[in-house]
């Protein structure tokens, strides 16, 4: 049976500012629920860093009617699932569900957002947890270079520093820092209710008011500041690992800037699935690495472009030399129409398939409300992919590939840390 590929949202803005915005599907058994906070990293001042990923922790350890186990187990006993994660400029606090089980997911989230007791006996037992984390985090080459990457490229910004935070910070947060944060950051106007299931939009709304509709205020307004890539490089020795894990690339484009389209096709091109051609240049052809890849990341007012890789100290320099290469060639000759036209229909299709999760169309409402103030049709989506150009690929990669500013950050069994 066909589903259509249409979305049929709908969205209610609280006198307060808080919106609500959800999509109603009739034919699924289902709802996904989360709420948005327009609140992470990007906002700490750097004696907090780290404390908008501790409050998502701390929302999880018990309110007034509430224990942790019992915000756990009032989801997980019904076969739902509960969740949170924070980015640089975002925090989500997530429920699936059964879609009869809407209210108590939403009674449980507001309960958490709304009425966390915030214990300093919890708060000391979590700081342990995230402190382990950290440790945890560093111990993974493979994820910790992303990281470093940024904070190379882009050093004197805010982007640039880890969502994580540090183990000083981590250590020396109070409950009085995290009530005032929450004070300030999570106001009405930076709040998103975000939907998709066989729900009721109208009801949905109501149990938004009656949570949040005594909340005033608003937030401070984001500095607006264009990141500007550093060009440095970074190697980083780390003893008893295999394999040298790198980022290589360079300063990309906003969330709101359309160059962002090129570049997703020219990522999906170079090195975005097992066909690109870093993967089958790198790994298929020569065996020189298990993992070998590229992508994109955009924020509100700046992103960048990276490839990313891990393989054995002996032939870490050949596979450098092989992506330049891969760089040159694109930079040389542009892309095949072949490649283009193969793109565009990779990516309709991904954005078809990702209407098929209910938990992927409520992150993109949310996603795209906080970001954008609507959510953005898929029709209009294609439209900018289809519109993409030879010339405007050619353009993306004379400004990515071609930079003079590239970033290289590496970590692996080198015997100094020094500029790569």
């Amino acid at each position: 049976m066909n589903r259509p590929t249409t979305e049929t949202v709908q969205l209610t803005t609280l006198a307060n500012g808080v919106r609500v915005v959800s999509e109603t599907i009739t034919h699924v058994q289902s709802a996904s629920v989360g709420i948005y906070y327009g609140a992470g990293s990007r906002d700490e001042t750097d004696a907090l860093r780290g404390i908008s990923h501790f409050i998502e922790h701390m929302m999880f350890k018990g309110t007034k009617k509430r224990t942790a186990r019992e915000i756990a187990d009032s989801i997980e006993s019904r076969g739902g699932h509960l969740n949170a994660f924070t980015t640089k400029e975002n925090t989500c606090y997530e429920a699936r569900i059964l879609a009869e089980d809407l209210p108590l997911a939403m009674d449980v989230l507001t309960d958490m957002l709304r009425e966390s007791l915030f214990d300093k006996d919890e708060m000391e037992r979590e700081k342990r947890v995230v402190l382990e984390e950290i440790k945890m985090y560093e111990d993974t080459p493979e994820e910790m270079v992303h990281d470093v990457f940024e904070q190379t490229l882009f050093p004197s910004h805010p982007l640039g520093q880890p969502i994580i935070g540090y183990e000083k910070t981590v250590s020396a947060m109070s409950r009085e820092d995290i009530v005032g944060y929450i004070g300030t950051q999570y106001r009405p106007d930076r709040i998103i209710v975000s939907a998709a299931g066989n729900l009721d939009h109208d009801e949905l709304v109501a149990m938004t008011a009656k949570a949040f509709s005594d909340l005033d205020g608003t937030a401070p307004v984001r500095e607006q500041q264009i990141p500007i890539a550093s060009g440095e490089s970074k190697q980083m020795g780390k003893r008893d690992i295999e394999q040298v894990h790198f980022c290589y690339g360079a300063a990309g484009y906003a969330k709101t800037d359309k160059r962002r389209y090129p570049l997703m096709i020219l990522n999906n091109v170079l090195g975005g699935n097992m066909s690109s051609r870093l993967f089958q240049e790198i790994r298929e052809k020569r065996g020189l690495a298990y993992s070998i890849g590229s992508y994109p990341r955009a924020y509100l007012d700046g992103g960048f472009f990276c490839v990313y890789g891990g393989t054995s100290p002996d032939t870490y320099q050949q596979v450098l030399e092989l992506t330049q290469i891969e760089f040159d060639k694109v930079l040389k000759d542009g892309i095949t129409d072949d490649e283009l036209n193969k793109a565009i229909t990779q990516v309709r299709g991904a954005l078809v398939l990702g209407l098929e999760s209910m938990n992927s169309r409520m992150h993109r409402y949310g996603d795209s409300i906080l970001t954008y103030g609507r959510v953005i049709p898929i029709s209009e989506i294609m439209a900018e992919f289809e519109a993409v150009t030879h010339e405007k690929i050619n353009a993306t990669a004379h400004e990515i590939l071609g930079s003079d500013k590239k970033t290289l950050t590496a970590i692996g069994a080198f015997e100094t840390e020094e500029a790569a």
